[in-house]
């Protein structure tokens, strides 16, 4: 059974940045793809960024292209995501999940996830 515990959420200003950090538990993170989602009040959770097992690929949504980075670290099963030039619009609770299937294609489907955290808050004042 899979573990992931999302960490590094926060209050920050317009313009500032945050670092999100999820530790996964498991044997399968290093050949799983890894993805960050965030949900807002009233809205679906939307996807925003993803990372295959090789850090090869990488996908990034519109909205926050430029602006965020993932990253991840097999040796210590963790992935990251840092997030520059934050805005309100950022204001969300993030969430990490892991792909279903070990060396999987690249997806920003939710359903290709199969383990989630509980999430951590970012709120971005203006």
């Amino acid at each position: 059974q899979v573990q992931l515990v999302e960490s590094g959420g926060g209050l920050v200003q317009a313009g500032g940045s945050l670092r999100l950090s999820c530790a996964a538990s498991g044997r399968t993170f290093s050949s799983s793809t890894m993805g960050w989602f965030r949900r807002t009040p009233g809205k679906e959770r939307e996807f925003v960024a993803s990372i295959s097992w090789n850090r090869f690929e990488f996908d990034y949504a519109d909205s926050v292209k430029g602006r965020f980075t993932i990253s991840r670290d097999n040796a210590k099963n963790t992935v990251d995501l840092q997030m520059n030039n934050l805005n309100p619009d950022d204001t969300a609770v993030y969430f990490c999940a892991k792909a279903r299937f070990s060396y999987g294609n690249m997806s920003r489907r939710e359903e290709t996830f199969g383990s989630w955290g509980q999430g951590t808050q970012v709120t971005v004042s203006s």
